[in-house]
């Protein structure tokens, strides 16, 4: 009988798919290590950047920022009332980023030399450098922030104590870092004022990065803790379930405020630049169904949801806000790209670097589902409890 459930267990729909996408994505892997990235790919001079980049890295970097918004809240800005939300975000923040870097050595054609510019030749004018430098060392932060909750599980008290003590500056040095290479992955474009087209292209292109990914975060916050809520609730303890509301407003009315602001400065912007001929084109059409569908429309939802205390319309607007942030990047690095290239010369991914992005978020979701079932994320371990 036991044997029989747990076979009914294994082998549910969701474990299947999982399986399938986890299997072929391995296939994918191996002829891109053994053939080369031209054989997975359809990159080329004009696009030698493709939805590795545009997907796996800018969505990847923005949609991990839950982690730096939500720990500054907790212990920055002393809202002690988001505390539960703390390790669910640092734990996504943490995988997030830990798969980036997954995701990139098979971008790069000599995945080998992936820390060449920390340690061999570095580039210290270029943005990259800047970029990798401060994913390398905010990925290392955030392993330390979320180290605790496997320091629990495994019970290594004295050290999960040592870690406890550095949270305020782990958590410090942890904003400065994002900061920094969130604003910096938008300037990487700045160098390319012919190829973007003039209305995602902006000398503000950083400042954008930065509160879109302020944006990404506390969305995200919310969209998780959905997907939490729906499939790990039994895990959740009294504080968390009792905490859980508190969290999705506050983050929803902060998360409405950004959004109007950011309306407002990118507005600005194409009236400091003089771009309204652009809107009656097709790029500008397509423009306004991401400015006005995907940034003014969350923003309202947002505020309706956090005014009438409408859960449901808030991890709505979540949905529609991480969407939303998915679409500005694939515009900057991939649709509004080369817009003045023929047709035949555009770029169209190879359905393998659909399939490895599928992967990566697959593999994410997988461990985020390890950790949150066995360690101490989305409860208080019942023998340590100064995590306050």
């Amino acid at each position: 009988m036991h044997d029989a459930n747990t076979k009914s267990g294994l082998f549910t729909p969701g474990n299947i798919i999982t399986g399938i996408i986890l299997a072929v994505g391995a296939v994918i892997t191996f002829i891109r290590f053994t053939q080369g990235i031209g054989a997975v790919t359809n990159l080329s001079d004009n696009n030698p950047w493709g939805i590795w980049i545009g997907f796996d890295l800018l969505c990847g970097v923005a949609l991990a920022a839950g982690g730096y918004v939500t720990s500054a809240s907790c212990y920055l800005f002393g809202m002690k009332r988001y505390h539960s939300a703390v390790r669910p975000a640092i734990t996504t923040a943490f995988l997030g980023y830990f798969f980036v870097v997954v995701a990139l050595h098979y971008d790069l054609g000599h995945p080998l030399r992936l820390p060449y510019p920390l340690v061999y030749s570095q580039g210290t004018t270029s943005l990259l450098f800047e970029v990798g430098l401060c994913v390398a060392t905010y990925l290392s932060v955030l392993f330390v922030e979320w180290s605790p909750a496997a320091l629990e599980w495994l019970g290594l008290r004295k050290i999960r104590n040592v870690v406890v003590k550095l949270t305020i500056m782990l958590t410090i040095f942890g904003v400065v870092l994002s900061t920094l290479h969130q604003s910096s992955l938008g300037a990487l474009f700045l160098i390319a004022p012919g190829k973007l087209h003039p209305l995602w292209y902006s000398s503000f292109l950083p400042v954008f990065f930065f509160i879109s990914s302020m944006v990404a975060g506390l969305s995200m916050v919310i969209f998780e803790g959905t997907l939490a809520h729906a499939g790990l609730h039994h895990k959740m303890d009294e504080t968390h379930l009792k905490e859980a509301e508190g969290v999705i407003f506050g983050f929803g009315k902060a998360a409405s405020f950004v959004l109007a602001g950011y309306f407002f400065i990118k507005t600005m912007d194409i009236a400091m630049d003089n771009d309204w001929a652009y809107l009656g084109t097709s790029y500008g059409a397509w423009f306004l169904v991401e400015m006005f569908g995907f940034v003014a429309l969350p923003s309202f939802l947002y505020a309706l949801g956090v005014r009438e205390k409408n859960v449901t319309l808030v991890r709505i607007a979540s949905i529609n806000a991480v969407l939303g942030i998915v679409l500005n990047r694939f515009n900057v690095s991939l649709i509004a790209f080369n817009w003045n290239l023929p047709a035949a010369d555009r770029y169209f991914p190879h359905w393998m670097e659909i399939g490895v992005s599928v992967f990566i978020v697959t593999l994410i979701i997988t461990v985020y589902r390890f950790i949150a079932t066995r360690m101490p994320v989305l409860y208080e371990h019942p023998d340590y409890k100064d995590a306050h």
